[in-house]
């Protein structure tokens, strides 16, 4: 487990759209399908410390955050081939044991993690109902080997202040985690 930093992409920067295949559901699923909605993208994993650590208070955030009207995708790129515990199969696993109650997204050529610039797992972009990055960074300071429990207080800040219609937070910390298992030779030249 190398521990990554997120990259922090730039703020303003405009959400790349997608499409991909949710495999809980066998649907296809588009970031279009969220337009003129406030969205928080998620890149996680089913086998991460760093995202086992926090998926329980992800979904308790996710539920009590959609009925405020923020949409909410998680997505995994992990390469499968050398990460068994994160294939499809096992994400239908982990949606039905962790009742994940918004889209877990599988993105098999790693190209859209490449084009949010995702380093880590879990790596967390919230953007405004234009879909411009209005928060990127870590879901709270909870990590591994830590008895705190997972909260989600800066993401929790940084939404309510999103749909407040108040400023970005000015401090962003970036979030940490293992690192996105690339495919051998699809390494991204961000880092």
């Amino acid at each position: 487990m190398a521990r990554t930093p997120s990259t922090m992409l730039e703020l303003g920067t405009v959400a790349p759209d997608f499409t991909l295949l949710e495999p809980a559901t066998n649907k296809q699923v588009a970031l279009a399908d969220y337009t003129g909605k406030p969205v928080l993208i998620a890149f996680i994993c089913n086998h991460c410390p760093y995202v086992i650590k926090l998926k329980e208070a992800l979904v308790e955030f996710a539920k009590e955050y959609q009925e405020k009207g923020l949409a909410i995708i998680a997505i995994n790129a992990n390469d499968v081939a050398n990460y068994p515990d994160d294939s499809p199969e096992k994400m239908v696993e982990d949606v039905n044991k962790y009742g994940y109650p918004f889209p877990y997204l599988y993105d098999e050529t790693q190209d859209i993690a490449k084009a949010y610039q995702a380093a880590c797992t879990p790596d967390f972009f919230l953007f405004d109902a234009e879909h411009k990055l209005y928060y990127r960074g870590q879901f709270d300071d909870t990590r591994p080997n830590t008895e705190a429990p997972a909260t989600g207080e800066d993401m929790r800040a940084a939404a309510d202040a999103l749909l407040a219609g108040k400023p970005a937070p000015e401090e962003q910390k970036p979030s940490l985690g293992c690192n996105i298992k690339w495919k051998a030779g699809n390494e991204p030249d961000y880092f």
